[in-house]
């Protein structure tokens, strides 16, 4: 893709931060689309609550990638925290589609985030972008943010729904959690260990977002997911290997249930996701494997 002018959202976030340094590093313009008001040129200011984003920022975009919503590990799921789950997403995305599709030259593609949990449960079956959604909280909040991109696709933007799995990163997201108990020596399984976990390397998360925004073709559910999902266990001992330490522990489910609540339902459940969409548009993964996602955390 030559030198283009990109928006983003959620750039101070784990993968938000990393695609803002990788489009940068290759000369791109990144415009940050930011809740605050702006204060660098490069800032744009937009504000959920009153469904509100200043458009003229986005004029001259050639792609908006929105990664924007409150973190599903940040804190217990109560009532009011399922609402801003849901909300930040929902209202987020639907006010950048809005945004995308009141401009008089539109960007050529919205690329919006999403997540694995659309498919709810899957038990140990494997399922590719063709799959109905799952039932429960997860996936209905996955089906509206992606309903919410409808204004964009109306207006003729090509859209993507990023759907992201469980990222592999030292820093940041469930993994980063991860990372300092099994240096310590306390890892180990979650539960029965049987259920599959979606990952993916962040390096090829974000080779993934620049791969949908550069490929033309691409709209519609696209899984960031590697090409061969493993079960917790397995996780569990690839963790153990790379960062030489042993994981004697395991923390049964219904202690999950009590320390994390309606989060414990998201860690537990069994997501067996394959990047159909990626694979069949030549995507290449660097990094495919556990222990090479792991590895390619700690450099």
């Amino acid at each position: 893709m030559e030198r283009s002018r990109i928006a983003v959202t959620g750039a101070s976030g784990l993968i938000g931060a990393a695609l803002v340094k990788s489009l940068r590093a290759d000369g791109h313009e990144v415009v940050r689309l930011v809740r605050r008001p702006a204060k660098a040129g490069d800032e744009v200011h937009w504000d959920l609550a009153r469904q509100y984003v200043d458009v003229a920022g986005l004029v001259g975009c050639e792609a908006v990638v929105h990664l924007a919503g409150a973190g599903v590990g940040d804190r217990r799921w109560t009532d009011a925290y399922r609402k801003e789950i849901r909300d930040s997403r929902v209202l987020g995305t639907a006010a950048i589609a809005e945004a995308v599709a009141s401009l008089d030259v539109p960007p050529r593609v919205l690329v919006s985030g999403s997540a694995v949990g659309y498919y709810g449960d899957t038990d140990g079956r494997a399922v590719d972008e063709g799959a109905p959604p799952g039932d429960g909280f997860l996936p209905e909040v996955c089906v509206e943010w992606e309903e919410a991109t409808a204004p964009a696709q109306e207006a003729g933007v090509r859209t993507a729904m990023a759907r992201t799995g469980l990222v592999v990163a030292r820093h940041g997201g469930a993994w980063g959690r991860m990372f300092p108990l099994f240096k310590a020596g306390l890892g180990g399984r979650l539960g029965s260990g049987r259920q599959y976990w979606s990952f993916i390397s962040l390096h090829d998360t974000v080779a993934a977002l620049r791969h949908i925004i550069d490929t033309g073709s691409l709209s519609g559910p696209v899984n960031l997911t590697a090409p061969e999902p493993v079960t917790n266990l397995e996780a569990t001992a690839a963790m153990g290997r790379v960062l030489r330490r042993p994981t004697p522990f395991a923390v049964p489910a219904p202690a999950l249930r009590v320390a994390l609540g309606g989060l414990a339902e998201d860690v537990l459940s069994s997501g067996r996701v394959l990047p159909g969409v990626l694979l069949g548009s030549g995507f290449a993964f660097a990094f495919p494997r556990i222990d090479d996602a792991i590895r390619a955390a700690l450099r």
